[in-house]
């Protein structure tokens, strides 16, 4: 299709585009979304470590009534801005203090980002590209993961997404395909840049400067590119210079050739970021606008926390895990290089498997001048940039490049259109290919899951019927691209993804949280004991906080005050949790200690004890005589 000429906001349905067909397309993406996201959203419990830190802290800060200082099990919690802790705390106040309240505001915004994508999808491409997209990311494992967890990565997408929209509708017009405004290439509406910069704002809320930060580098690295082609053609951009010399046959010449054209490449890749070019783009962006916003949203709250902390919290935030994240791998958290594909592959799965012929279709539409490319260059600079510069960050971790996932949706399903459409120049082998690693990670799955089960969640070995998923909608995908049925084969696929992630996160992890027993002992504990005391020594997971209701003192052997390990059992109504190992250690420092309970320590090959006065015991009847016999990891 030809685009037409330049375009600004456009609220109203463009060419071929109608109100029934935009409203089926969203109640379809709206239901698609919403089954995988909420299906039994809040029946497992909160998973160590980072859920229940943040469900624990936005529990404390309402019992508080304090909308300002973060903390968790009484200390202040520095790791991450308040955005997510005002969702959960309204949250709480429609669905309770429990895990679907912690859940709820993650799994909206993530439906909210699937319509973000669609949107995306149709004012660059097509509202077919659109609404597959949606569907994609909505059936992508690590976008889910995010959107069914209390951390902060779902409402980082919504925002990042937002802003990167309000840009593409600030530059676009609806149901027109890459038809962007020339001259500036960026919104002249002055409503969707400050809407664009308040997006950036909460995104600064949800999770610090990276909220601003990369969604700026994702439009300004796509307008160094297309500025710069407004006075070079793309061919010329993109495709190496021909030489008219003859060939040289001298060992010399050879090497002079590969130098010279290296050199071409690398002067070509540097093109974009020539001084008066970089300076020209950064100020089209209008940057005092964009400080100004974001600071308007953001900077009150940074300031009051600030200030209510004597700036603990400020310094706790940015120079630890922000500065020292960047400049050190922080908890073991490291890699190398080829991380953040490796993490692509297994958190977009399954449609990673499509990798390779997405990819094949990007360098291909990049390189012609065809309507779509420079929709194609913004979402290869929403990859490119997420993931080269969290490459180059010491600390990593899978979760950091999902905001960049609407894109890898958007340009899978590009290649889903021209394949259908038969113009796509990717061989068709390819797809096929794509079929058979989908069966083989089913085959794997069947294949790996019964052992793990075997030793880690004896009796659930049939869990690695979730295999079967995949295999089954690789078998029917493969068979139907070899007869030529793409359409069929492609609903195959959408089949596959959906149910595989829904059965996966809906069913399959609430059978893994049934053997999470060591969390009812501290349900136990708050239902029967409601004013008693409770220590860790040696060990201490965050969802104990969250389920025992009151903070958990971290206990030491030797420690001035109560936190010594002697002095808190010198009390009544205390109890230490720790591990088998350690009950003879803490029985030569408190001698009076007995062994109330014992429950199987999750995933750990270890087991949990409660520790408390023998006088106690007659009054925790439900502590004193549970049997060793629900144990469920097998020791090794």
């Amino acid at each position: 299709m030809a685009a037409s000429g330049p375009a600004g906001f456009y609220p109203d349905p463009g060419p071929g585009e109608d109100a029934d067909s935009m409203v089926r397309q969203t109640l379809l993406i709206v239901m698609t979304a919403g089954i995988i996201l909420f299906s039994n959203l809040g029946a497992p419990r909160l998973w160590d470590r980072d859920e229940p830190r943040n469900a624990g802290c936005a529990a404390e800060m309402t019992s508080r009534g304090d909308w300002v200082v973060p903390t968790f099990n009484t200390e202040l919690r520095t790791h991450k801005p308040i955005l997510l802790y005002w969702f959960i705390m309204a949250a709480y106040a429609l669905f309770g203090v429990n895990e679907f309240g912690a859940r709820f505001p993650s799994a909206l915004l993530a439906v909210g980002s699937c319509l973000l994508t669609w949107n995306i999808g149709r004012r660059l491409f097509t509202d077919r590209v659109g609404l597959w997209a949606a569907v994609i990311l909505a059936s992508s494992l690590m976008f889910d993961v995010a959107g069914r967890a209390a951390t902060p990565d779902s409402v980082l997408i919504f925002f990042s997404t937002l802003s990167i929209y309000l840009f593409v509708r600030g530059t676009t017009a609806a149901g027109q395909e890459a038809v962007f405004r020339e001259q500036s290439w960026f919104p002249h509406s002055q409503c969707l840049v400050v809407s664009m910069y308040v997006a950036m704002g909460f995104a600064v809320l949800a999770k610090g400067p990276i909220g601003m930060v990369l969604p700026t580098a994702v439009i300004g690295m796509y307008l160094l590119i297309v500025r710069l082609s407004q006075t070079t053609s793309p061919a010329t951009i993109t495709q190496p210079a021909v030489s008219n010399a003859r060939p040289v046959a001298s060992q010399s010449g050879g090497l002079r050739k590969y130098v010279s054209a290296a050199s071409r490449a690398m002067i070509r890749c540097l093109r974009p970021f020539a001084p008066v070019h970089f300076l020209r783009t950064c100020w089209s962006m209008r940057p005092l606008t964009a400080i100004g916003v974001v600071l308007l949203v953001a900077l009150p709250w940074y300031m009051l926390v600030g200030w209510q902390t004597d700036g603990a919290w400020t310094r706790g935030f940015f120079l630890e895990h922000n500065l020292g994240r960047a400049t050190s791998a922080m908890e073991g958290h490291s890699g190398g290089i080829w991380f953040y594909p490796a993490t692509i592959l297994v958190g977009f799965f399954p449609w990673s498997v499509f990798a390779v012929p997405v990819l094949l279709n990007v360098i291909q539409s990049v390189r012609t001048t065809g309507p779509w490319r420079n929709g194609f260059v913004l979402m290869a600079c929403w990859v490119g940039v997420y993931v080269c510069l969290f490459t180059v960050a010491q600390t990593k971790l899978p979760s950091y490049i999902t905001p960049c996932y609407p894109a890898l949706a958007l340009l899978t399903s590009c290649f889903f259109e021209h394949w259908r459409s038969r113009e796509s120049q990717v061989s068709a082998y390819w797809p096929q290919a794509a079929f058979i690693s989908l069966g083989l990670v089913g085959v794997a799955m069947l294949l790996a899951l019964p052992v793990a089960a075997h030793y880690f969640l004896p009796g659930e070995e049939w869990l690695a019927a979730v295999g079967g998923i995949p295999l089954l909608g690789a078998v029917f995908g493969f068979w139907l691209s070899r007869r030529g049925q793409v359409r069929v084969a492609q609903y195959a696929m959408a089949t596959t993804a959906v149910c595989l992630t829904t059965v996966f996160f809906a069913w399959a992890t609430v059978r893994v949280d049934q053997r999470r027993r060591d969390l009812g002992l501290l349900s136990m504990l708050a239902r029967q004991d409601p004013a008693s005391e409770l220590g860790a020594y040696g060990v201490l997971e965050p969802s104990w906080v969250f389920y025992a209701r009151r903070p958990v003192v971290e206990l030491a052997k030797e420690h001035p005050g109560s936190r010594s390990i002697g002095a808190f059992l010198a009390a009544e109504h205390r109890y230490v949790i720790t591990t088998r190992d350690r009950v003879a250690e803490v029985q030569k420092i408190a001698p009076r200690v007995a062994v109330l309970y014992r429950s199987p320590y999750f995933l750990k090959g270890e087991e949990l004890v409660v520790l408390g006065s023998a006088a106690t015991a007659p009054r925790l009847p439900g502590l004193a005589h549970t049997p060793e016999s629900t144990r469920t990891v097998r020791r090794r």
